[in-house]
């Protein structure tokens, strides 16, 4: 019988939604945490049976190695990243750097079936052609960390695979919102927020400015990006090393304003006129060929049921 499969940096707001898909597709799961231990209410029933959890920090590879050979997992799904705010640039660089060395090393010693790497829609950012498919070629320079180093674990992970055989997958998921999620980078959440309790949505901080009615990108509910990234690792064989994992069309700002008013009448949200959103999402061809992956819940769906989790969830 298989071993469990291994989610690293699984207690962070994508990893939790895997476990919970893993578990409803009969897969038991070990999932780890740095700092910060998370027990949703929806994953409190199988917590310490057929969800294990362990301490972890990627940079110690002793207990990285200790933890594979511990569970022995069937494979190991790559989700942790380190902080948005509040670390330094070398110790950014460290984590992605030297810590992933340390799964991929450790993964290859243990001969673990596949290891999948949580990329992003974020090294599509400069590409112009659209809509973004796997083959694309991007340009070295970046905009922004996420853009940077999801470049980064990309290359070195998909060489290192190559060097050593172990077979190593990459996950290029889109922009995602819902429950579990805290840092407010991204419109949806902000708008959910404030619809759930009443209130004029906060654009400040945005990195691009006031967000414009008309601009757009491939959203996608964490539930359906949680459901992608497991039909990817467990399926037996694949044809590729790399698979886009979103919603497959883009959603306008004002759509999401829309679909929010659906359930929230009173909701008001002022957007500026303007933007551009033509074809900014990822094509799922490749990985509904070989998986049988598309998004189930949808961006209106996912919204309301954010929403309604917001009101019962306040904290």
């Amino acid at each position: 019988m298989p071993g469990p499969t291994l989610l690293v940096g699984g207690m962070g707001f994508i990893g939790l939604h895997t476990a919970r898909s893993f578990l409803d597709a009969g897969q038991d799961v070990v999932v780890t945490y740095n700092t910060h231990r998370r027990e949703p209410d929806f994953l409190e029933a199988e917590l310490g049976t057929r969800a294990k959890v362990e301490q972890l920090d990627v940079l110690d590879a002793a207990r990285v190695d200790d933890i594979i050979q511990t569970h022995k997992p069937e494979g190991v799904v790559y989700l942790a990243v380190p902080a948005l705010a509040g670390v330094s640039p070398a110790d950014e660089f460290k984590t992605n750097t030297a810590g992933y060395l340390n799964v991929l090393e450790a993964s290859r010693a243990a001969g673990v079936r596949r290891l999948s790497v949580t990329s992003s829609l974020a090294v599509y950012a400069s590409v112009k052609q659209r809509p973004w498919h796997e083959d694309m070629t991007f340009p070295v320079s970046s905009g922004n960390p996420t853009e940077a180093y999801k470049k980064g674990l990309e290359i070195l992970g998909l060489y290192f695979g190559q060097r050593t055989g172990l077979e190593v997958v990459m996950l290029r998921v889109a922009g995602i919102f819902g429950p579990m999620y805290h840092s407010m980078a991204n419109l949806p959440s902000r708008l959910c927020v404030a619809a759930a309790h009443g209130r004029a949505p906060d654009f400040t901080g945005m990195r691009y400015g006031p967000p414009k009615a008309d601009d757009g990108n491939d959203a996608c509910y964490v539930k359906d990006v949680a459901d992608g990234i497991r039909m990817v690792h467990l399926t037996d064989k694949l044809e590729h090393r790399v698979y886009n994992v979103g919603n497959g069309r883009v959603t306008r700002n004002r759509e999401l304003v829309e679909a929010i008013r659906e359930v929230v009448p009173e909701f008001s949200a002022e957007l500026p006129e303007g933007g551009e959103a033509d074809n900014r999402y990822m094509d799922l061809s490749r990985t509904t060929a070989e998986t049988g992956y598309r998004p189930k819940i949808g961006v209106e769906r996912g919204l309301a049921e954010y929403v309604s989790w917001l009101r019962t969830h306040p904290n």
